[in-house]
Order: structure tokens, then C-alpha cells, then sequence
């Protein structure tokens, strides 16, 4: 880490505290007001736009094998095209979204290469943007304090969200984080004696197949006695069988396992549910449309849905789950 650099981050960051936050009719999004928010991931590459496949396959037995049990509605596409980007993002909004939190592996990634685009489509949606910290090569809390210092800083960006926290020490994190400013920290982990040793300003779960939300009310509630901010995350299932050949499974049960998680989080009291996730298809977590293919599952009956009803049934549910949330809010 450059001693240099993220001292010079962190004086600006201090100087330019108000430049930075979302003012009044400056069409910035204010993510402190977020309610949804849900976990994307700008990953997929094609020969066709990037030269390459990325994430679509896997390698079995030597050949090349769809690493999704679920086929897009789109078809396997490139997170680099503007125009997909664009209708994802429309999709979100339409959903009830409010915040898209960005899979970011490290600078020079394909993913940080690919914010811009996302950002820049989100906010014409009128969605705030949050940092997904993933554990990139030679990933610190050092590190990662310089990284959010300089993603702050240089583009503006208020909520970070470090997946796997409790990989590293509380005590580090505590120590590199400390000097930060202007920003919301989430740590991934279910410990809140830990996320708040560790200096977050919140925790959330991801992980869907792992917690089936009996969890959160309890979570929460610790996390509010803590001061901490408590995000945490449901989802329609799990299934990363082909591509990781992971035996642990949580079938979607025609949307009701979905229906089961947000009722918990909404009962659970969470300042922000978080959506695991728009389209992580490789676990099978995806909401975003799939459609009917021969020898794959799909998403049919789901809600009593067929056809292209049933393509699009996880938004329809995200939406009017949003909706009941807000509601819950208010009262």
C-alpha cells in the first residue's frame, strides 16, 4: 500500500466531506435513504465484444460446460454491452430497488473497468450505486481502506460493502479502517460483537443458502443494541452444482423460499434488505429473467406464472416485496 497516496485520499476526503455527499438538487442518488438493495455483478465476457468468454463456462473433463443451471432470457451476454446494462438497470428500478451494489474486484479488473458504465446507467434510473469489496488478490484492510478512500474520493462513491470480513482480524480492520470518513461500511458476517470491533458502520449475511432468515430478527436486534446498521440479504435459492460442483443446495420452491426470506427481513426490523443477487448465475441466486430451455430449470409456475409471466415473476415479487417494506417502514 502507498503510505503517500492514501494519506493524501484521506486529507481530501476530510476537506471535501460535503463535496462528496449527495446535495440537495445536485441529481445525485443519497444511498442513506436506501430501503433495497441488491448485489450485481458486471462480470460476463463473449468472444463476440470482449474476445473472451468469462463466467458463462466452466471446464469439465476438458471441455467447455455451461457453468449456469438457468439459461438468460437474454441469452449469454456481455456486461460490457451498454445496451444490456441499460435494460438491467430499467429492470431494478422497476423492481423497487433502490441502490445496486457493484461486484468490484480490485483496480484494473474487468469489473472496475466496467463501473463506469454500470454507474452511469444506474443513476439515469435514479438507483445509487454501493461498492461490492470481493477478496482480490493480495486484499488487506489496508488495502481495502485505500481502495475505498480512493473510490470515494475520486468518484464519489459513499457505501462499501467487504465481502468475507472475518477472513481478516477484527483488531486490523478496526486499525485501517479508523481514519475514514464520509463513508458506510458493511461487513459480511453474521458476529456483531466482531463487525463492531472491526469498525463497521453495518453487517449483512449474502450468503442464502447458509441462512434461511431465522436468523435476522436476532441479528438485527443485536445490531441495533451494537449501533450498527443491520442489511440482511434473501434470496430465490441456491445452485452451484455445475459450476463449482457445490452439493449444497436451497431449491426456489415456486418462489416461495423467496416469500419466506423477505418476510423475515421485513419482521426483522433490517434498515436495508439486500437482494442476493440480480444476476449471480453461476449459484443459481439470480432473479433477473431466465427462460425455458430444454433440460434446465426455469422459472414456471412460479406464483401459479407461465410463459413470459414466469420470466420476469422474481421482479414482479421484488417489486411488490419492496413495496410491503416501505409500508412496514412508515408504521
Amino acid at each position: 500500500m502507498s503510505g503517500a497516496r492514501l494519506s493524501a485520499l484521506l486529507t481530501a476526503a476530510l476537506c471535501g466531506a460535503a463535496l462528496a455527499l449527495p446535495a440537495a438538487g445536485s441529481g445525485e442518488v443519497d444511498t442513506t435513504s436506501s430501503r433495497v438493495a441488491i448485489f450485481y455483478y458486471p462480470w460476463y465476457s463473449t468472444p463476440m465484444r470482449d474476445g473472451r468468454w468469462a463466467h458463462w463456462y466452466v471446464e469439465q473433463d476438458g471441455a467447455p460446460v455451461l457453468s449456469t443451471p438457468y439459461f438468460p432470457t437474454r441469452g449469454l451476454y456481455s456486461s460490457s454491452n451498454a445496451k444490456i446494462v441499460s435494460a438491467q438497470m430499467r429492470e431494478i428500478a422497476a423492481a423497487g430497488v433502490d441502490t445496486v451494489i457493484v461486484s468490484w474486484w480490485g483496480l484494473g479488473s474487468p469489473e472496475h473497468e466496467r463501473l463506469k458504465l454500470v454507474a452511469e446507467a444506474a443513476k439515469q434510473q435514479g438507483l445509487a450505486v454501493a461498492i461490492h469489496v470481493e477478496p482480490y488478490d493480495e486484499r488487506t484492510p489496508a488495502r481495502v481502506a485505500e481502495d475505498i478512500a480512493g473510490l470515494h474520493v475520486e468518484d464519489g462513491y459513499t457505501d462499501f460493502y467487504v465481502y468475507d470480513a472475518d477472513r481478516e482480524q477484527a483488531a486490523v480492520w478496526n486499525e485501517a479502517l479508523a481514519p475514514l470518513d464520509g463513508v458506510r461500511i458493511f461487513g459480511h458476517t453474521t458476529l456483531v460483537g466482531r463487525a463492531k470491533a472491526s469498525g463497521f458502520d453495518g453487517l449483512y449475511t449474502y450468503d442464502v443458502v447458509t441462512w434461511n432468515g431465522s436468523l435476522f430478527r436476532r441479528l438485527c436486534t443485536q445490531a441495533r443494541a451494537a449501533g450498527l446498521l443491520c442489511a440482511p440479504s434473501v434470496g430465490p435459492g441456491y445452485d452451484a452444482r455445475l459450476a463449482r460442483r457445490d452439493d449444497a443446495t436451497r431449491p426456489r420452491l415456486h418462489g416461495a423460499t423467496y416469500d419466506r426470506m423477505w418476510k423475515t427481513a421485513i419482521r426483522s426490523g433490517a434498515d436495508i434488505v439486500t437482494i442476493t443477487s440480480y444476476n449471480e448465475w453461476q449459484e443459481g441466486t439470480q432473479i433477473e429473467p431466465a427462460r425455458l430451455q430444454v433440460g434446465r430449470p426455469s422459472y414456471e409456475d412460479a406464483w401459479g406464472k407461465n410463459g413470459i409471466a414466469a420470466q420476469r415473476a422474481y421482479l414482479a415479487a421484488t417489486a411488490g416485496w419492496s413495496a410491503r417494506l416501505r409500508v412496514a417502514a412508515r408504521q
